[in-house]
């Protein structure tokens, strides 16, 4: 299969780059354009993926197309890609945050045109992403090749356009709140006298396999915390000083936040 991208920002280049490493595509099977020729260029002579001269040029040889530009750039981007799509009725996969399958529907003109809408996170690079996806009914012929691509890059979920800003603040913007406690953890490891190297080793694996165990295991994350959390002990004394701090509230905070913000941003 043949796999085109209109836009080779950072999101798809992370897709890209799980495809690879997974195999599940060759170089060869892969066609990009962006509005950035210098980074496009450069990540198409690293990887050994194909460079089509324009937009029409990647529909016009791919079997599917990944539409990844900015969301503000949506209506122009497919009024000038429509003659191609027409031509071959490529199916196509949005990554555009805040752009409904309605509205894209509406920019085609039509809503017998396939088309699925993609929200992965970033850790699809190393095929350990969080896909969600939402299909219109046109698309229902091509979705299981779709879901076997987005498997290749880690877990995939379908959920119902209504619940991808929630999907967006739990998956696509958490790695960066994850980042954020691993660090926080590692600074205090170094308060204590690890160096930042060794902290930063032990914080990261840890959540590694504190998520893992959370997707094993048939408990909630709080049976788990109990299990780890001795009567008396040093985990209860820790839990109880940061729900003083408000570790909680701060991070349901930052997820109402992110999807306020998108949310915001679709209007």
């Amino acid at each position: 299969m043949q796999l085109g991208f209109i836009g080779a920002g950072n999101m798809a280049q992370g897709i890209i780059d799980g495809l690879l490493n997974a195999e599940a595509l060759t170089p060869g099977d892969i066609i990009i354009h962006g509005g950035h020729a210098a980074n496009y260029e450069a990540y198409a002579q690293k990887t050994g993926v194909q460079v089509a001269a324009n937009n029409s040029a990647v529909i016009a040889a791919s079997d599917m197309v990944v539409l990844a530009v900015k969301p503000l750039m949506a209506s122009d981007v497919i009024a000038e890609i429509l003659p191609a799509l027409q031509a071959k009725t490529t199916p196509l996969l949005s990554l555009l945050s805040g752009v409904s399958l309605l509205q894209i529907e509406g920019y085609l003109g039509t809503k017998n045109y396939p088309l699925v809408r993609v929200m992965p996170n970033l850790n699809v690079a190393i095929n350990a992403g969080m896909t969600a996806y939402a299909a219109n009914a046109a698309a229902q012929a091509v979705l299981p090749a779709v879901v076997k691509l987005l498997d290749a890059l880690g877990e995939t979920i379908e959920l119902a356009e209504q619940h991808f800003s929630t999907f967006v603040a739990l998956a696509g913007s958490s790695p960066a709140f994850v980042y954020m406690f691993i660090d926080a953890l590692a600074r205090a490891g170094v308060k204590h006298g690890l160096t930042k190297k060794q902290a930063d080793k032990i914080a990261a694996q840890a959540v590694l396999g504190s998520g893992a165990m959370v997707l094993q295991s048939d408990e909630s994350p709080f049976d788990l915390v109990d299990k780890v959390s001795s009567p008396g002990g040093t985990t209860v004394a820790g839990l109880l000083a940061m729900e003083a701090a408000g570790f909680m509230p701060s991070v349901v905070a930052g997820v109402d936040a992110t999807i306020a913000k998108d949310q915001e941003e679709q209007d």
